[in-house]
């Protein structure tokens, strides 16, 4: 594929995508133009399904709940569950080296209800163990009553306290992809 300019690729994608058929390069220079443009002489399409859907209503299918590989136990009494902050995006490659998002939340953490951090005398902001059956973390504590008693939230931002580390790579059997959002963990003392 020798292409000698951007031109010639739209073009391409044009013959090949009938959605794409009416778009060239020369009226994408002329003035905006939505998808699908499946002609020429197309104006496009100011928003997708204007009207109905291509193939009728949406078809919605509840999914089956499965029960996840790994719940506490007398070891492991706490459910460990990962996921975003709002000023971090994925692992935080990018964002973290702005400092303006990341003086927000500087380092990752432990979130934990308040009853919880009591019972195991831990205090807010010490740091403390977060052990799973795979291995240990160790990152300061968020003692809150914005959490559910017995889980423990952990944002995956973080390398330097990466929570994946702890977490089990059961495959889900119909997404196929790994239970990173569940498992048994137990806190110490740090």
């Amino acid at each position: 594929m020798d292409y000698e300019s951007p031109r010639e690729i739209m073009d391409e994608i044009a013959r090949l995508t009938p959605i794409y058929g009416g778009i060239s390069y020369q009226r994408l220079e002329n003035f905006g133009l939505q998808w699908p443009c499946p002609t020429p002489d197309h104006p496009g399409t100011p928003y997708l399904h204007k009207g109905s859907f291509s193939r009728g209503l949406g078809k919605f299918s509840p999914a089956s709940y499965k029960t996840p590989a790994e719940l506490p136990d007398v070891d492991y009494p706490f459910i460990l569950t990962t996921g975003r902050i709002s000023f971090h995006f994925h692992t935080g490659t990018m964002t973290r080296k702005d400092w303006a998002l990341d003086r927000e939340y500087p380092k990752g953490y432990a979130e934990v209800n308040s009853e919880d951090a009591k019972e195991l005398g831990l205090r807010n902001g010490q740091t403390a163990k977060v052990i799973s059956r795979r291995g240990e973390i160790s990152l300061p504590i968020r003692s809150t009553e914005t959490i559910r008693k017995g889980v423990v939230f952990i944002p995956f931002h973080f390398a330097e306290a990466a929570a994946n580390k702890l977490t089990a790579a059961n495959v889900d059997p119909v997404a196929k992809i790994p239970e990173y959002k569940v498992c048994a963990v137990r806190l110490e003392k740090g």
